[in-house]
């Protein structure tokens, strides 16, 4: 019977609490909640321990270090993104609405599009979503070259744009007001210092207050992805050659493009 006391000569101990059951699934996990709310400065392997109730060396036995953490962090965030069977009717429209996801995404998780600074596609969602991109614009009559690329481009776009959003907040967690506060304060005084410029010295920039500043961040992500997609439809337009529009040729530039 449980309501008979401990005679007071014995020892006794209570039970200890259960051991959390340590599995890849679960670091990745914690790892990316706490990056979620504090950023990628925040993580360690031992911040990681801490939280599970453990040491770090346990969670050597499921993560190698911190850099493959890193990589399983950004593969978990990248699983959000679906990526449709490409349509050659309607491949721009829906490379369009994967792209604006993966933005939407990255923007939700604070600075892991950090990651995707150079970061070439070898863990699985990655890879996924390489394969679904590429299967979208090939099926649309994008020549194969362009669409590797673009391929490229688009990755870096996205994550520099979500990168950027995510200084923002960094910035905004040392303050002591909210975040739209903070971007009400920190972007509504930009205005009005470019008016006070001396207008003989940058008489643009004093004339075209408004224009300069009256989009948000999602309207230029937008307007910069579409000036893309624009181009990249162009080369299914004029037939291709495998290379984009630049200068030398009003169908391409004198020579490949490489990265780096």
């Amino acid at each position: 019977m449980t309501d008979i006391p401990t005679p007071p000569w014995r020892k006794s101990r209570r039970p200890s609490a259960p051991r959390t059951v340590l599995s890849r699934e679960l670091i990745v996990s914690t790892g990316l909640r706490i990056v979620d709310a504090e950023g990628l400065e925040a993580l360690s392997m031992r911040r990681v321990a801490q939280e599970l109730g453990t040491g770090p060396a346990s969670l050597y036995a499921h993560v190698a270090n911190k850099e493959e953490l890193l990589d399983l962090i950004y593969d978990q965030v990248m699983a959000e993104i679906h990526v449709p069977e490409p349509d050659p009717g309607r491949w721009l429209e829906q490379l369009r609405e994967t792209l604006m996801e993966a933005f939407r995404v990255f923007a939700s998780h604070a600075d892991v599009a950090r990651v995707g600074l150079a970061n070439i596609p070898t863990t699985p969602n990655a890879l996924r979503i390489a394969e679904g991109q590429l299967a979208i614009m090939l099926a649309g009559g994008v020549p194969p070259r362009v669409a590797a690329l673009m391929l490229d481009r688009f990755g870096l776009y996205i994550c520099a744009g979500a990168y950027e959003n995510a200084i923002y907040l960094h910035r905004q967690r040392g303050s002591d007001k909210d975040l739209d506060a903070f971007m009400a304060e920190t972007f509504g005084q930009i205005p009005a210092f470019y008016r006070s410029l001396p207008a003989d010295r940058f008489p643009r920039i004093v004339a075209h207050v408004d224009e300069l500043t009256d989009a948000d961040d999602r309207e230029r992500f937008e307007f910069g992805l579409d000036l893309m997609l624009r181009g990249l439809a162009s080369c299914v337009e004029e037939g291709g050659t495998g290379r984009p529009p630049g200068p030398g040729s009003p169908r391409g530039p004198a020579g490949p493009t490489s990265k780096g």
